[in-house]
């Protein structure tokens, strides 16, 4: 079994080394049955065996390269493997043959691993139990394991390889705006600005590499992921709302408009990544000569160099990464050699797309597109957003169920955990956005069949896969956060904003449950949980609940709804317009004319019709005594 992704460099040098050598595969086809997996597909597969091959190796990576059972029990595990021995490394044919030689001459020792690796999952179905309560102190306590791993100097958490990890920036970011905690501003500022004006950014096109390889945000891994920018961009919107930080607004909008130029389907929907390499080369594609940089920015080149570090040693392999050197450049200068380098690298090479649409990285990235949309009043956003959604709920949303994939015209694979979350979140979010009720109608449909199919009441908690899905040797329950949120984070976010909104008391309870049986990991792992502390702050604060009494075409409705935009409210529950929402219930216009409504903790501010009135309801609503 092997396992890989499109964008992983060594997955595609493997396969090329070793499966598409002709007495390498030979011999695995006359000793193997070889099934090779993108785990982007079925992070489920993924999961399972990642498992087993950290047991036994000590740590993981792609390419996986696992060994099983014919009942599909692994007896040995690793990552890459060269195609001779090397590096002490050994060879891959000479691994084959040793897997080979120990499952045909020395069965007993397979069996006895694999006893071994089946008391790994022996525990995977047992009950959850409360490790809570959830209370502030847990909150504060998480954080603490959060700051510590700071980088002062540079932004971002400890060393190299750095990578972005945008969901404890966020924690950071609601922090400050609960607590007035300046330093977790601090944090969540300079990290993002580092990464926004380091190598990591793509400073002509746009949009977020995987991780730099060093401390400083300036050497990439070139490849990019659609989760990876889907995250930045919604941290960007939030820090400009915080802040007014122009740099962040940038940024958001550059990632949104670079998934959009690059990474949309005819079809309306979003593919999963690009390529690192390019012509075989990591990074050819993004990086540039000092003389050519000279010739394409003619009379501007001095300036500019100084401006993106440019030197004629370079900064990577003789060629040179542009980052934010610190250097001051007119705008309209940097727009004039933006647009001269961006079209002399739209003639080179692309690297490779993955073409494939998943479930729930679109609904990332169409909660951030909408809440840009919303948030920044832009019509060509609200119109990308509104193709999105209709792509999904048209092709990846069948019969009430969700589905993973959809590639080439082609949708398939039963959806996980973490696709019916996060549509369903989407799904909220272009409620918030269009104010028609039939988002809001089907965020809750999917959150009803998210509890029908995912929710085990023996084990009282969410498993990642369907109770009608494929059998395997465990049902995988995964609930850190990692490069994407975990689908359990997801589910627990989606119920609580449907709680709020609908007043549901058992979205309500099966939230906190799940919350209450995660709160001392969180506690004493912040990192490993950012989005799910996300969803543990509302509980344990409460919404911003706003609710806007009035026709939503109305000029008074609106200007309330735009208020609302302004303001950095993370945890802010949003009903308007006509839908059956018990937030908007017995809540009418005042005197003819549109009104607002903001309640925290079972408590509401007197409504207000004006928009400078509803500013000052809402600058004071950011904090509250814990439950």
């Amino acid at each position: 079994l092997s396992i890989g992704y499109a964008a992983c460099h060594w997955c595609h040098v493997m396969a090329h080394e070793s499966f598409e050598d002709a007495a390498t595969a030979a011999f695995m086809n006359e000793h193997f049955i070889n099934i090779k997996v993108d785990r982007e597909e079925r992070p489920d597969l993924d999961a399972i065996y990642m498992t087993a091959v950290q047991a036994m190796t000590g740590q993981g990576g792609w390419p996986m390269t696992v060994c099983l059972t014919p009942d599909a029990v692994p007896f040995f595990g690793g990552t890459y493997f060269p195609p001779t021995d090397r590096h002490g490394m050994p060879g891959f044919p000479r691994v084959l043959r040793s897997l080979a030689d120990a499952y045909r001459e020395r069965r007993g020792d397979v069996e006895a691993t694999t006893r071994r690796v089946r008391d790994l999952y022996a525990h995977a179905a047992d009950p959850a139990h409360t490790t809570g309560p959830l209370t502030a102190a847990t909150l504060d306590r998480a954080w603490s394991t959060i700051a510590e791993r700071y980088d002062a100097r540079h932004g971002g958490f400890e060393g190299a390889p750095k990578f972005p990890q945008t969901m404890s920036l966020d924690i950071a970011l609601r922090r400050w705006r609960r607590t007035g905690d300046a330093p977790a501003l601090a944090i969540a500022h300079h990290s993002f600005t580092s990464m926004a004006r380091g190598g990591i950014y793509d400073q002509l096109g746009g949009g977020l590499h995987r991780y730099a390889v060093d401390d400083i945000w300036l050497v990439p891994h070139f490849e990019k992921m659609l989760y990876d920018n889907a995250l930045l961009a919604r941290l960007g919107l939030h820090l400009w709302q915080a802040t007014d930080d122009a740099l962040a607004r940038r940024t958001a909008e550059e990632t949104i408009d670079w998934a959009a130029r690059e990474m949309f389907s005819p079809e309306g929907g979003f593919y999963s990544s690009l390529d690192a390499d390019s012509e075989g080369h990591e990074g050819k594609f993004y990086v540039w000569s000092e003389q050519e940089f000279d010739q394409l920015t003619g009379a501007d080149a001095s300036l500019m160099k100084a401006y993106w570090g440019v030197t004629s040693g370079g900064n990577f392999e003789g060629s040179n990464i542009l980052f934010v050197a610190g250097v001051d450049a007119p705008a309209e200068t940097v727009a004039r050699a933006r647009a001269a380098l961006l079209a002399a690298r739209a003639k080179r090479v692309r690297p490779g797309r993955d073409e494939k649409v998943l479930a729930a990285w679109n609904g990332l990235m169409l909660r951030a597109v909408a809440d840009a949309a919303r948030i920044l009043a832009r019509a060509d956003y609200a119109a990308l957003a509104a193709r999105n959604a209709d792509f999904l709920f048209r092709h990846l949303v069948r019969d009430g169920r969700v589905m993973r994939t959809r590639t080439a015209g082609v949708t398939a694979i039963g959806g996980f955990l973490e696709d019916y979350a996060a549509v369903g979140l989407a799904a909220i979010a272009m409620y918030e956005l269009t104010l028609d009720p039939l988002w809001l109608t089907r965020a809750r449909e999917i959150a009803a069949a998210m509890n029908e199919w995912f929710w085990d009441e023996s084990a009282h908690a969410f498993f990642d896969t369907a109770r009608d899905a494929e059998p395997l040797i465990t049902r995988p329950r995964e609930v850190t956060d990692n490069a994407v949120p975990a689908g359990t984070s997801l589910a627990v976010e989606l119920l609580l904003r449907l709680a709020e909104i609908d007043a549901n008391a058992e979205f309500r309870r099966r939230a906190d449950w799940v919350l209450d049986t995660l709160a001392e990991p969180m506690a004493r792992l912040g990192p490993a949980f950012g989005h799910l502390l996300g969803a543990a702050e509302l509980a344990v604060h409460g919404a911003v609940e706003v609710a806007i009494a009035g026709d939503v075409a109305r000029d008074d409705t609106r200007a309330l709804l735009a208020e609302v935009s302004h303001h950095y409210l993370p945890n802010l529950v949003l009903a308007a317009g006509g839908a059956d929402a018990a937030l908007l219930r017995e809540r009418p216009m005042v005197n003819g004319h549109a009104a607002a409504y903001v309640c925290r903790n079972y408590a509401c501010d007197a409504p207000v019709t004006e928009a400078l009135a509803l500013r000052e309801q809402l600058a004071r609503a950011g904090g509250s005594p814990a439950r």
